[in-house]
C-alpha cells in the first residue's frame, strides 16, 4: 500500500511541476506583452473546458481540464486582410479557416484600442514576446539543474573498488559470461577486494578514478605494484593487466561511434575492476554544460523524430522493445516519476534528486520543442516575424512599397496540419506508454 501511495506521489509531483512550468512559460509571454502595451484577454493553464477562472482588470486568469499546455490570448494576433499584400491562394475549406481566424482575431480588438494589437508591434518586440515562454523553461531548467548538481550532487566514481570481475570477456564477444576457458580477471587474480581504497598504482598516487584507469590501460602484460587501504591498513599487491578489447568512451562516458556507425573499440590494459560510486556536489561551472548536454540530446531526438516514431509504433503494436532514450509522452514521464518515488531500495534523498532531474529534463524538452519553427509553436511565430522583417528589408532595398505585416492568417491551414500531426504523435506516445512503457528499472 505504501509503494502505491508513493507511486501516486511521484505522479503528482510531475503533474504539479508540469502545471507550474506551463504557468511560468505563459508568464514569460504575458509580462513582455503587457509591458509592450498588448491587450491580453486570457491567461489560461490547460485546454478544454474551464474549471475555474477569475478576472483581474482586462485579463481573465484560469485553469482548464487538460493540463497539457496553456495560452495567453493577445489582441490582434492576425492582421486584417486589407493590410496584407502577400501572394497566397486559398479556396473552399481552407479559405473558411483563414477567414474564421481573421474574424476571431478582429473580435479580440476593442474599439479605440486598435493600437494595442500584437501584429502592429515592431518585429523585435514580437520576437521578445514569443521567446519569453521558452526562455522561462530554460531558466527553470537551469535552476533545477543547479539544485540537482550543486545541492544534491551526482554519483561519481570513487577510488574505492565496488566490484571485481571474475573473468575477462572482450566487449565485442557474443558471450558475456565466464566459461571454463575464460581468463581470470587480473584484479581477481591479484587479490583485490570490493571495499579496497586504491592509494597508488605503479608508484603513482591515486586521487580519482581516472588516475586508476590511466595507470592500468597502458600497462598490459606488465606486472605493476598496487597499494590499497583495507580495513584501515595498507596492503601491497601485484597486478598484471591483460590486453583486451574495450569500447572507446568520450569524456562524459558515452560510446563513440566510428565511420560505420558502430561503437569504436581499442585494445588496452584491463584489470576487471569497477568503482564504488559516491554522491559529490558539483561546482556552479557544471550547471550550464549539463543543461547543454540535455539540449543536445533533445535536439537529436527531434532531428530523428520520424524514425523514432516508427520505432514507437513497432513497440506499441508489435514485440519490439521501447528505446529508453526515445520520445515519451506526459503519461510516460508520470510513470517514470511514479517508479522513482516508489523505489524503496534507494534513499529518499536520491529519489527526490531523481524527480528534480525529471522536471529539469521536462523543461529542457519544452524549451527545445517550442523553438521548432512551425506554427502554432513559439518558434513558428518567431520565424514569421523574421520573414516579415526580411521582406520589408528587401522592399526598402529595392525601392518598393512597404508590403505591410505578414498575413499569418494565411498559414492557419498549415497550422491545423501541424496540430493534427502533433495530436496523432501524442496519441501514439500515450498509447505506447500505456501498453509498452519505458521502464527505468526491471520489474
Amino acid at each position: 500500500m505504501e509503494s502505491v501511495l508513493l507511486y501516486i506521489v511521484g505522479i503528482l509531483v510531475v503533474v504539479v511541476g508540469l502545471v507550474v512550468s506551463i504557468a511560468l512559460h505563459e508568464l514569460g509571454h504575458f509580462v513582455p506583452a503587457k509591458a509592450f502595451g498588448v491587450r491580453v484577454r486570457q491567461f489560461m493553464i490547460g485546454f478544454g473546458k474551464t474549471i475555474w477562472s477569475t478576472r483581474r482588470g482586462e485579463t481573465e486568469y484560469g485553469f482548464k481540464w487538460i493540463p497539457l499546455g496553456g495560452y495567453i490570448s493577445m489582441a490582434g494576433m492576425y492582421p486584417p486582410a486589407a493590410g496584407s499584400k502577400g501572394r497566397y491562394s486559398t479556396t473552399g475549406f481552407f479559405q473558411t479557416l483563414v477567414q474564421d481566424a481573421r474574424s476571431a482575431s478582429a473580435d479580440t480588438i476593442s474599439p479605440g484600442e486598435e493600437h494595442r494589437s500584437f501584429y502592429l508591434l515592431p518585429v523585435w518586440k514580437r520576437i521578445i514576446i514569443m521567446l519569453g515562454g521558452p526562455f522561462m523553461n530554460l531558466v527553470i531548467a537551469v535552476v533545477l539543474y543547479a539544485v540537482l548538481l550543486m545541492g544534491f550532487g551526482i554519483a561519481q566514481p570513487s577510488t574505492t573498488l565496488g566490484s571485481i570481475n571474475e573473468c575477462v570477456v572482450p566487449a565485442t564477444s557474443a558471450v558475456q559470461e565466464c566459461g571454463p576457458d575464460t581468463p581470470v580477471a587480473p584484479g581477481n587474480e591479484a587479490g583485490l577486494l570490493p571495499g579496497d581504497r586504491v592509494l597508488a598504482i605503479d608508484g603513482r598516487a591515486i586521487a580519482e578514478w581516472d588516475d586508476i584507469s590511466a595507470a592500468i590501460r597502458p600497462a598490459a602484460g606488465r606486472t605493476i605494484p598496487v597499494i590499497v587501504e583495507r580495513d584501515g591498513e595498507e596492503v601491497s599487491l601485484r597486478l598484471t593487466p591483460l590486453l583486451t578489447e574495450r569500447y572507446v568512451l568520450d569524456d562524459r562516458g558515452r560510446l563513440i561511434d566510428g565511420p560505420d556507425g558502430q561503437p569504436l573499440t581499442e585494445e588496452v590494459g584491463f584489470a576487471g575492476i569497477a568503482p564504488a560510486y559516491e554522491t559529490v556536489q558539483q561546482p556552479a561551472s557544471e550547471v550550464l554544460p549539463a543543461v547543454g548536454d540535455n539540449i543536445e540530446a533533445v535536439v537529436r531526438i527531434i532531428a530523428t523524430l520520424p524514425q523514432r516514431m516508427i520505432d514507437v509504433a513497432e513497440a506499441a503494436f508489435g514485440p519490439a522493445e521501447r528505446d529508453p532514450n526515445g520520445p515519451i509522452s506526459v503519461v510516460g514521464v508520470g510513470r517514470i516519476a511514479g517508479e522513482i518515488a516508489s523505489l524503496d531500495t534507494i534513499p529518499v534523498v536520491e529519489r527526490v534528486s531523481a524527480l528534480v532531474g525529471v522536471l529539469a529534463a521536462l523543461n529542457v524538452a519544452l524549451f527545445v520543442f517550442n523553438l521548432i519553427p512551425l506554427l502554432p509553436l513559439d518558434g513558428g511565430h518567431v520565424a514569421g516575424a523574421l520573414f516579415e522583417k526580411l521582406r520589408r528589408f528587401f522592399a526598402k532595398l529595392f525601392g518598393r512599397p512597404d508590403p505591410g505585416p505578414l498575413d499569418t492568417a494565411r498559414l492557419v491551414p498549415i497550422t491545423l496540419g501541424v496540430v493534427i500531426v502533433l495530436g496523432v504523435m501524442s496519441a501514439l506516445l500515450i498509447y505506447a506508454d500505456i501498453v509498452n512503457p519505458v521502464r527505468l528499472f526491471t520489474p
